[in-house]
């Protein structure tokens, strides 16, 4: 089960999205998800104050790729949030400016495989002077 919940807290907006398994999942779906758990930490790894909103992309998309589903990762990483819960300036391969201090984005890769299994795993970092603090206090562990 996928849930993609957020809510407001004095006028902010927050988004989060987990994949939850109903029932022990097979060694496919624990390599899916595995891989785009993989992808979310390798891109918030990379945040930091310069490096463009299109290399943080890549980075993500470089872990699904080698995994063999590049096909099925479809929508871009991420998205600015704050006073609403999608504004301007996403997270994509067509965004080069740099990331500043001060920014709020999402980190969400997905794997979306027709007939079979969807995974994605959102975070929001918020972007330091140093480097970015994931804001999203549920854990992303294994699938039991």
């Amino acid at each position: 089960m996928l849930f993609d919940v957020g809510c407001r807290q004095d006028s902010y907006c927050s988004d989060m999205t987990r994949t939850f398994f109903t029932a022990r999942p097979t060694e496919h779906q624990r390599r899916v998800y595995e891989t785009v758990r993989a992808a979310n930490e390798t891109a918030e790894a990379l945040v930091r104050p310069g490096v463009t909103f299109a290399s943080i992309d890549h980075a993500a998309r470089s872990v699904i790729d080698a995994a063999g589903w590049g096909e099925y990762f479809t929508h871009r990483l991420g998205h600015q949030i704050g006073l609403v819960d999608h504004e301007p300036g996403d997270v994509s391969s067509a965004h080069d400016e740099p990331v500043r201090p001060g920014q709020v984005f999402s980190i969400e890769p997905g794997i979306y495989l027709p007939g079979d299994i969807g995974v994605r795993i959102e975070d929001l970092v918020i972007v330091t002077t140093m480097a970015a603090r994931c804001s999203t206090p549920i854990p992303r562990s294994s699938p039991s």
